[in-house]
């Protein structure tokens, strides 16, 4: 007879209480099947475990010795069953998101901050990266999933959900005004600084690929760690630069930047959750997905 963890388990009861009777009563069984179990138990391990008086049971010393390690898989054991009780009621547990700063600027702060008022006991780990070191995390499971800026570059097993669409615009700082009052040609911008972000984002392969289809060479003047660096050093008329709209208005709203009419349809982007379909979420990350495509915001 194979000894199972149920024995264990009323094992630990009867050891903890010295009681075989409120052993039973905790358990909800009845005292002669505890009594069974525990001599089957003893046979199986070769040795008592109890020794039995008027007054109740005490444990034997290699019933101690048995104990000490029983007491504690048992409790651990409870402690993880209180913790993903605590889990599936979304009173704890942590999600880690890798996001692109375009993402988390105009799509990813209002949800987290929605989710954060519903579930406060979340936490949430948030990883600013570029589009491909965000992909890149995602695949060594370093975050659960990632919420990041097309184009992506993802293959399978990862999925791409879009989130929102969203478009950019040319600004210009103070010096460049003059550009605003008409409209200006991509093979025009050639005369003029540039500054973008680095060669190893996806914003600077979407600009290379749509310079190339309208037959201009896109080479920047300077080149940003992060979008929040473009802004500064575009209204300080370092040069002209792409922003999201969102990104840009509050600056433009204030005068310290200058929209700028291209002459060339800017395509269209979207801010897009990337997971990987071979990894399963856990409660909280599912939650917080859900959040993320809800209908207010889904394309």
């Amino acid at each position: 007879m194979a000894i199972t963890y149920d024995y264990y388990r009323i094992f630990y009861y009867v050891a903890k209480y010295q009681s075989f009777t409120h052993a039973a009563r905790i358990l909800m069984n009845s005292q002669p099947n505890i009594t069974r179990s525990m001599n089957n138990l003893e046979n199986e391990l070769g040795c008592r475990l109890f020794v039995r008086s008027n007054k109740g049971v005490h444990l034997t010393p290699e019933g101690e010795k048995l104990y000490a390690h029983v007491a504690v898989a048992h409790e651990q054991l409870q402690a993880g069953e209180l913790e993903l009780a605590g889990d599936k009621n979304l009173q704890r547990g942590a999600v880690s998101v890798g996001a692109s700063e375009t993402a988390l600027h105009c799509y990813l702060l209002s949800k987290l901050c929605s989710f954060h008022r519903a579930f406060p006991g979340i936490r949430i780990r948030i990883c600013s990266y570029s589009t491909p070191q965000a992909v890149s995390f995602l695949k060594r499971g370093l975050v659960d999933f990632a919420v990041v800026t097309t184009p992506t570059g993802i293959v399978r097993p990862l999925e791409e959900i879009p989130l929102k669409a969203f478009r950019e615009i040319l600004v210009g700082g103070p010096q460049f005004q003059e550009l605003s009052f008409g409209t200006v040609s991509l093979k025009e911008l050639s005369a003029y600084p540039l500054v973008s972000l680095g060669r190893d984002t996806k914003t600077y392969e979407f600009y290379s690929q749509f310079f190339a289809e309208n037959g201009v060479l896109w080479e920047p003047d300077m080149e940003a760690a992060t979008t929040d660096q473009i802004l500064p050093l575009v209204k300080n008329d370092l040069g002209l630069g792409f922003l999201p709209e969102d990104f840009a208005a509050e600056a433009v709203h204030r005068g310290e930047l200058f929209p700028i009419i291209l002459k060339e349809k800017i395509p269209e982007r979207s801010i897009c959750l990337v997971k990987d379909e071979e990894r399963p979420l856990s409660i909280a990350a599912r939650e917080l997905e859900r959040e993320l495509l809800s209908k207010e915001e889904t394309l």
